[in-house]
Protein backbone atom coordinates (compact mmCIF):
# COMPACT_ATOMS: atom_id res chain seq x y z
CA UNK A 1 0.00 0.00 0.00
CA UNK A 2 2.78 2.45 0.88
CA UNK A 3 5.14 1.44 -1.92
CA UNK A 4 7.76 4.18 -2.49
CA UNK A 5 7.50 6.28 -5.63
CA UNK A 6 10.46 6.96 -7.92
CA UNK A 7 9.46 10.56 -8.65
CA UNK A 8 12.38 11.48 -10.95
CA UNK A 9 12.02 8.35 -13.06
CA UNK A 10 8.31 8.95 -13.48
CA UNK A 11 8.87 12.65 -14.25
CA UNK A 12 11.33 11.78 -17.03
CA UNK A 13 8.89 9.24 -18.47
CA UNK A 14 6.04 11.77 -18.46
CA UNK A 15 8.13 14.55 -20.04
CA UNK A 16 9.57 12.21 -22.67
CA UNK A 17 6.14 10.83 -23.52
CA UNK A 18 4.62 14.29 -23.90
CA UNK A 19 7.42 15.53 -26.18
CA UNK A 20 7.34 12.33 -28.20
CA UNK A 21 3.60 12.59 -28.78
CA UNK A 22 3.99 16.19 -29.94
CA UNK A 23 6.73 15.03 -32.30
CA UNK A 24 4.50 12.28 -33.71
CA UNK A 25 2.08 14.86 -35.05
CA UNK A 26 4.37 17.86 -35.60
CA UNK A 27 7.37 17.18 -37.89
CA UNK A 28 8.56 20.76 -37.40
CA UNK A 29 8.81 20.27 -33.63
CA UNK A 30 10.71 17.02 -34.10
CA UNK A 31 13.09 18.60 -36.60
CA UNK A 32 13.92 21.46 -34.20
CA UNK A 33 15.08 19.11 -31.45
CA UNK A 34 16.32 15.97 -33.22
CA UNK A 35 19.99 14.91 -33.15
CA UNK A 36 21.66 16.30 -36.30
CA UNK A 37 25.48 16.62 -36.58
CA UNK A 38 25.36 19.42 -39.17
CA UNK A 39 23.15 21.65 -37.03
CA UNK A 40 25.10 20.82 -33.87
CA UNK A 41 28.55 21.51 -35.33
CA UNK A 42 27.85 24.25 -37.89
CA UNK A 43 25.01 26.07 -36.11
CA UNK A 44 26.19 25.32 -32.55
CA UNK A 45 22.79 23.91 -31.56
CA UNK A 46 24.26 21.81 -28.78
CA UNK A 47 20.91 21.39 -27.03
CA UNK A 48 20.01 18.77 -29.68
CA UNK A 49 22.41 16.34 -28.00
CA UNK A 50 20.01 16.17 -25.05
CA UNK A 51 16.61 17.09 -26.53
CA UNK A 52 16.81 14.24 -29.05
CA UNK A 53 16.31 11.90 -26.08
CA UNK A 54 12.84 13.41 -25.57
CA UNK A 55 11.74 12.28 -29.05
CA UNK A 56 10.88 8.85 -30.43
CA UNK A 57 10.13 7.40 -33.83
CA UNK A 58 6.81 5.73 -32.98
CA UNK A 59 4.75 4.39 -30.10
CA UNK A 60 6.59 1.03 -29.92
CA UNK A 61 9.91 2.85 -29.74
CA UNK A 62 8.63 5.05 -26.91
CA UNK A 63 7.01 2.24 -24.91
CA UNK A 64 10.04 -0.05 -24.97
CA UNK A 65 12.39 2.75 -23.94
CA UNK A 66 10.21 4.06 -21.14
CA UNK A 67 9.37 0.59 -19.81
CA UNK A 68 13.08 -0.26 -19.67
CA UNK A 69 13.84 3.05 -17.96
CA UNK A 70 11.17 2.41 -15.34
CA UNK A 71 12.25 -1.16 -14.59
CA UNK A 72 15.94 -0.32 -14.06
CA UNK A 73 15.88 3.39 -13.23
CA UNK A 74 13.32 2.98 -10.48
CA UNK A 75 15.56 0.53 -8.62
CA UNK A 76 18.55 2.88 -8.81
CA UNK A 77 16.56 5.91 -7.70
CA UNK A 78 14.89 4.19 -4.76
CA UNK A 79 18.08 2.57 -3.48
CA UNK A 80 20.69 5.28 -4.23
CA UNK A 81 18.55 8.41 -4.50
CA UNK A 82 17.28 10.69 -7.27
CA UNK A 83 20.50 12.67 -7.79
CA UNK A 84 22.70 9.65 -8.62
CA UNK A 85 19.98 8.33 -10.92
CA UNK A 86 19.69 11.68 -12.73
CA UNK A 87 23.48 11.97 -13.01
CA UNK A 88 23.75 8.52 -14.59
CA UNK A 89 20.85 9.09 -16.99
CA UNK A 90 21.88 12.55 -18.21
CA UNK A 91 25.58 11.78 -18.60
CA UNK A 92 24.68 8.59 -20.49
CA UNK A 93 22.54 10.61 -22.90
CA UNK A 94 25.42 13.05 -23.40
CA UNK A 95 27.89 10.19 -23.84
CA UNK A 96 25.77 8.49 -26.48
CA UNK A 97 25.32 11.76 -28.35
CA UNK A 98 29.05 12.59 -28.20
CA UNK A 99 30.06 9.24 -29.69
CA UNK A 100 27.39 9.51 -32.39
CA UNK A 101 28.48 13.09 -33.14
CA UNK A 102 32.10 12.04 -33.60
CA UNK A 103 31.30 8.99 -35.71
CA UNK A 104 28.80 10.79 -37.93
CA UNK A 105 30.43 14.22 -38.16
CA UNK A 106 30.74 13.78 -41.95
CA UNK A 107 27.38 12.06 -42.48
CA UNK A 108 23.91 13.20 -43.44
CA UNK A 109 22.42 11.76 -40.28
CA UNK A 110 19.42 12.12 -37.97
CA UNK A 111 18.69 10.21 -34.77
CA UNK A 112 16.26 10.31 -31.88
CA UNK A 113 15.41 8.30 -28.79
CA UNK A 114 16.37 7.94 -25.14
CA UNK A 115 18.18 4.62 -25.45
CA UNK A 116 21.64 6.12 -24.83
CA UNK A 117 20.42 7.13 -21.38
CA UNK A 118 18.48 3.90 -20.89
CA UNK A 119 21.53 1.77 -21.76
CA UNK A 120 23.61 3.77 -19.27
CA UNK A 121 21.03 3.09 -16.58
CA UNK A 122 20.94 -0.65 -17.38
CA UNK A 123 24.74 -0.99 -17.33
CA UNK A 124 24.92 0.93 -14.07
CA UNK A 125 22.22 -1.29 -12.58
CA UNK A 126 24.24 -4.42 -13.46
CA UNK A 127 27.24 -3.13 -11.48
CA UNK A 128 25.36 -1.34 -8.70
CA UNK A 129 23.41 -4.52 -7.95
CA UNK A 130 26.07 -7.23 -8.35
CA UNK A 131 24.73 -10.71 -8.92
CA UNK A 132 21.56 -9.39 -10.52
CA UNK A 133 20.32 -10.57 -13.88
CA UNK A 134 18.71 -8.82 -16.82
CA UNK A 135 15.28 -10.03 -17.89
CA UNK A 136 14.62 -9.47 -21.59
CA UNK A 137 11.11 -9.42 -23.00
CA UNK A 138 11.63 -12.37 -25.35
CA UNK A 139 13.72 -14.60 -23.03
CA UNK A 140 11.90 -16.33 -20.12
CA UNK A 141 14.95 -16.49 -17.82
CA UNK A 142 17.22 -13.76 -16.48
CA UNK A 143 20.61 -13.34 -18.17
CA UNK A 144 23.59 -12.96 -15.77
CA UNK A 145 24.71 -9.34 -15.61
CA UNK A 146 28.29 -10.00 -16.74
CA UNK A 147 27.10 -11.96 -19.79
CA UNK A 148 24.64 -9.26 -20.76
CA UNK A 149 27.24 -6.48 -20.47
CA UNK A 150 29.90 -8.22 -22.58
CA UNK A 151 27.41 -9.64 -25.08
CA UNK A 152 25.66 -6.31 -25.50
CA UNK A 153 28.86 -4.43 -26.33
CA UNK A 154 29.93 -7.08 -28.84
CA UNK A 155 26.50 -7.18 -30.46
CA UNK A 156 26.31 -3.38 -30.73
CA UNK A 157 29.78 -3.21 -32.25
CA UNK A 158 29.13 -5.80 -34.97
CA UNK A 159 25.67 -4.36 -35.70
CA UNK A 160 27.18 -0.88 -36.03
CA UNK A 161 29.92 -2.17 -38.30
CA UNK A 162 27.41 -4.02 -40.48
CA UNK A 163 25.05 -1.04 -40.63
CA UNK A 164 22.14 -3.19 -41.79
CA UNK A 165 19.40 -2.01 -39.45
CA UNK A 166 17.67 1.17 -38.37
CA UNK A 167 19.12 1.41 -34.85
CA UNK A 168 21.74 3.86 -33.58
CA UNK A 169 24.11 1.36 -31.95
CA UNK A 170 26.75 4.08 -31.52
CA UNK A 171 24.54 5.89 -29.01
CA UNK A 172 23.93 2.59 -27.20
CA UNK A 173 27.67 2.00 -26.81
CA UNK A 174 28.48 5.57 -25.76
CA UNK A 175 25.55 5.75 -23.33
CA UNK A 176 26.36 2.39 -21.74
CA UNK A 177 30.01 3.21 -21.12
CA UNK A 178 29.56 6.80 -19.95
CA UNK A 179 26.67 5.83 -17.68
CA UNK A 180 28.83 3.12 -16.16
CA UNK A 181 31.74 5.55 -15.79
CA UNK A 182 29.48 7.96 -13.91
CA UNK A 183 28.27 5.22 -11.57
CA UNK A 184 31.87 4.14 -10.97
CA UNK A 185 32.96 7.69 -10.15
CA UNK A 186 30.20 7.96 -7.55
CA UNK A 187 30.56 4.42 -6.16
CA UNK A 188 34.13 3.13 -6.76
CA UNK A 189 33.34 0.01 -4.72
CA UNK A 190 31.62 -1.54 -7.74
CA UNK A 191 35.07 -2.19 -9.23
CA UNK A 192 36.06 -4.28 -6.20
CA UNK A 193 32.73 -6.08 -6.11
CA UNK A 194 32.87 -7.14 -9.79
CA UNK A 195 36.55 -6.84 -10.80
CA UNK A 196 36.56 -9.40 -13.61
CA UNK A 197 33.40 -8.08 -15.23
CA UNK A 198 34.60 -4.50 -14.91
CA UNK A 199 37.97 -5.37 -16.44
CA UNK A 200 36.25 -7.15 -19.34
CA UNK A 201 34.09 -4.10 -20.08
CA UNK A 202 37.11 -1.76 -19.91
CA UNK A 203 39.16 -3.92 -22.30
CA UNK A 204 36.26 -4.20 -24.74
CA UNK A 205 35.73 -0.45 -24.57
CA UNK A 206 39.36 0.29 -25.41
CA UNK A 207 39.24 -2.13 -28.35
CA UNK A 208 36.03 -0.55 -29.65
CA UNK A 209 37.37 3.00 -29.53
CA UNK A 210 40.64 1.89 -31.10
CA UNK A 211 38.69 0.43 -33.98
CA UNK A 212 36.55 3.56 -34.39
CA UNK A 213 39.67 5.72 -34.46
CA UNK A 214 41.48 3.70 -37.10
CA UNK A 215 38.64 2.66 -39.38
CA UNK A 216 36.31 5.57 -40.16
CA UNK A 217 35.37 4.05 -43.53
CA UNK A 218 33.79 1.05 -41.81
CA UNK A 219 31.10 3.17 -40.18
CA UNK A 220 27.54 2.65 -41.48
CA UNK A 221 26.19 5.16 -43.97
CA UNK A 222 23.07 3.41 -45.23
CA UNK A 223 20.15 1.67 -43.60
CA UNK A 224 16.78 0.23 -44.44
CA UNK A 225 13.99 2.24 -46.10
CA UNK A 226 11.68 4.36 -43.94
CA UNK A 227 8.71 2.00 -44.13
CA UNK A 228 10.53 -0.64 -42.07
CA UNK A 229 9.38 -0.71 -38.43
CA UNK A 230 11.60 -2.25 -35.78
CA UNK A 231 9.96 -3.17 -32.44
CA UNK A 232 13.03 -2.39 -30.35
CA UNK A 233 13.87 0.16 -27.68
CA UNK A 234 16.93 1.40 -29.54
CA UNK A 235 17.75 4.91 -30.56
CA UNK A 236 16.38 5.35 -34.06
CA UNK A 237 18.00 6.86 -37.13
CA UNK A 238 15.43 8.89 -39.02
CA UNK A 239 17.40 9.74 -42.16
CA UNK A 240 17.19 6.11 -43.17
CA UNK A 241 17.32 6.19 -46.96
CA UNK A 242 21.00 7.11 -46.98
CA UNK A 243 22.58 10.00 -48.84
CA UNK A 244 22.42 9.92 -52.67
CA UNK A 245 25.56 8.84 -54.49
CA UNK A 246 26.61 12.36 -55.44
CA UNK A 247 26.60 13.36 -51.74
CA UNK A 248 27.91 10.10 -50.37
CA UNK A 249 31.12 10.08 -52.42
CA UNK A 250 32.52 13.40 -51.08
CA UNK A 251 31.75 12.27 -47.52
CA UNK A 252 33.67 9.03 -48.04
CA UNK A 253 36.59 10.88 -49.63
CA UNK A 254 36.72 13.30 -46.69
CA UNK A 255 36.87 10.36 -44.27
CA UNK A 256 39.74 8.76 -46.23
CA UNK A 257 41.71 12.03 -46.40
CA UNK A 258 41.23 12.51 -42.65
CA UNK A 259 42.57 9.00 -42.08
CA UNK A 260 45.62 9.75 -44.25
CA UNK A 261 46.37 12.95 -42.31
CA UNK A 262 46.15 11.06 -39.03
CA UNK A 263 47.77 7.70 -39.81
CA UNK A 264 49.47 8.04 -43.20
CA UNK A 265 48.58 6.62 -46.61
CA UNK A 266 49.93 3.20 -45.63
CA UNK A 267 47.00 2.82 -43.22
CA UNK A 268 44.42 2.73 -46.04
CA UNK A 269 42.52 -0.46 -46.79
CA UNK A 270 42.29 -1.79 -50.39
CA UNK A 271 38.74 -0.46 -50.63
CA UNK A 272 39.81 3.01 -49.50
CA UNK A 273 42.69 3.05 -52.02
CA UNK A 274 40.30 1.96 -54.76
CA UNK A 275 37.93 4.79 -53.85
CA UNK A 276 40.67 7.41 -54.09
CA UNK A 277 41.89 5.98 -57.39
CA UNK A 278 38.37 5.99 -58.82
CA UNK A 279 37.64 9.58 -57.77
CA UNK A 280 41.05 10.77 -59.01
CA UNK A 281 40.45 9.17 -62.41
CA UNK A 282 37.01 10.72 -62.63
CA UNK A 283 38.30 14.26 -62.02
CA UNK A 284 41.24 13.70 -64.36
CA UNK A 285 38.85 12.75 -67.16
CA UNK A 286 36.79 15.85 -66.47
CA UNK A 287 39.89 18.03 -66.64
CA UNK A 288 40.99 16.52 -69.93
CA UNK A 289 37.57 16.72 -71.55
CA UNK A 290 36.96 19.43 -74.16
CA UNK A 291 35.23 22.46 -72.73
CA UNK A 292 32.21 23.89 -74.62
CA UNK A 293 32.44 27.11 -76.55
CA UNK A 294 31.44 29.94 -74.24
CA UNK A 295 29.85 31.87 -77.15
CA UNK A 296 27.52 29.06 -78.09
CA UNK A 297 23.87 30.15 -78.08
CA UNK A 298 21.08 27.64 -77.75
Amino acid sequence: MNEPVAACTIAIIVATSLCSFVGFSDPGFRERFIFAPTEILACKQYYRMVTSALLHGDLNHLVFNMLSLYLFGRAIELFYGPLPFMAIYLTAIAGGSLLALWLHRHHDYRALGASGGVCGVIFSYIFLFPGSGVQLFFIPVAIPGWLYAVGYLLYSFFALRRGSDNIGHDAHIGGSLIGLATATAMYPRIVQESPKMFLAVVILSLLLFSYFLKNPMMLPMLSFPPHVRWPQWGRRKTRVAGAPEYRREPVEVDAVLEKISRSGIQSLTPREKELLSSVSAKYRRRGESEKPDSDLII
